[in-house]
C-alpha cells in the first residue's frame, strides 16, 4: 500500500497517522504539502490528518478545501482511489463535497477530548473489513466542531445505502444521546461516499494502535487498509 499524508498549515496528527500506516503496511507513507499540485505516482491511499488547518479560520476545513493539492485528491477519489479524512480531515472532506453533510460546533459549545465508544455499522469496505458488524470499539476524540449534520433526506439515504461507517454508542453498544460527545445527527461518527472509497470520521483511530497507550482498536482500520490495498 502506497499512502500519502497531506500536511496543511496547522496539521498536528500527520506523524501519528504516518506511524500507524507504517506499522500496518511496513512501508513509510509520503508527506505531501498542501501547496503541491500532484500526489506521488502510484498513490493508493490519501490521508487528510487531524489538526487545525489554517488555524480553523472561517469554517473548519473551508480554507484547506481550496488548497492546490485538493484538486489531485478529488481526482484520485473520482478514479476510485481511497481517501480517509480524520477529524479536521473529515471537515475538509465535507467542505469539498467528497462526503455528504457538514460538521458544526459541538452541542456543548466546548472542546471535547476523551475516549469514546463506536459501533461499527459497515464492514464491506477497505477501511472496515477487519471489523465485525456491530462491533463496539474504543478510540479517542479531540474536537470542538464534530457535530455531524445533514438533512433528513440525506440521512435517510446514508442509512438506506449503508454509508454510515461508525456511530457513537456506550460501552455496551447502545446508541444514545448521552453516548455522543458532540450531538451529531443520529450519533453519526463517520460516513462514506457513495463509492465507499472515501471515509470521513471524527474520532482518531491513529491514536489507539498500541496497547501501551490504551488499546489497539484503531489499528484494525489501518490493517484493513493495508490488506485491501496491498
Amino acid at each position: 500500500m502506497k499512502a500519502a499524508v497531506v500536511v496543511f498549515p496547522g496539521s498536528n496528527r500527520e506523524r501519528d497517522v504516518a506511524l500507524a500506516l507504517e506499522r500496518a503496511s511496513y512501508t513509510k507513507p509520503s508527506y505531501v504539502w498542501h501547496g503541491d499540485t500532484e500526489l506521488p505516482a502510484g498513490t493508493d491511499l490519501v490521508v487528510l490528518p487531524g489538526g487545525f488547518s489554517y488555524g480553523d479560520y472561517l469554517r473548519c476545513g473551508a480554507m484547506a478545501s481550496l488548497s492546490p493539492i485538493m484538486r489531485s485528491v478529488k481526482e484520485h477519489a473520482a478514479r476510485g482511489g481511497h481517501v480517509i479524512g480524520i477529524c479536521n480531515g473529515f471537515q475538509i472532506l465535507a467542505e469539498t463535497g467528497l462526503v455528504p453533510g457538514v460538521l458544526m460546533r459541538n452541542a456543548s459549545l466546548r472542546f471535547v477530548c476523551r475516549d469514546v465508544h463506536l459501533k461499527v455499522e459497515a464492514t464491506n469496505t477497505a477501511f472496515t473489513g477487519g471489523y465485525s458488524s456491530g462491533q463496539v470499539i474504543r478510540v479517542p476524540v479531540a474536537h470542538a466542531e464534530g457535530n455531524y449534520f445533514a438533512d433528513d433526506e440525506t440521512l435517510n439515504r446514508l442509512e438506506g445505502e449503508g454509508l454510515v461507517a461508525f456511530r457513537y454508542c456506550d460501552e455496551d453498544g447502545n446508541v444514545t444521546a448521552a453516548a455522543s460527545p458532540n450531538g451529531a445527527s443520529r450519533n453519526i461518527a463517520g460516513v462514506f461516499n457513495a463509492g465507499r472509497n472515501v471515509l470521513g470520521m471524527m474520532p482518531h483511530p491513529e491514536n489507539m494502535t498500541e496497547s501501551v497507550v490504551g488499546g489497539t482498536d484503531g489499528a484494525i482500520l489501518f490493517d484493513s487498509l493495508a490488506k485491501a490495498l496491498a
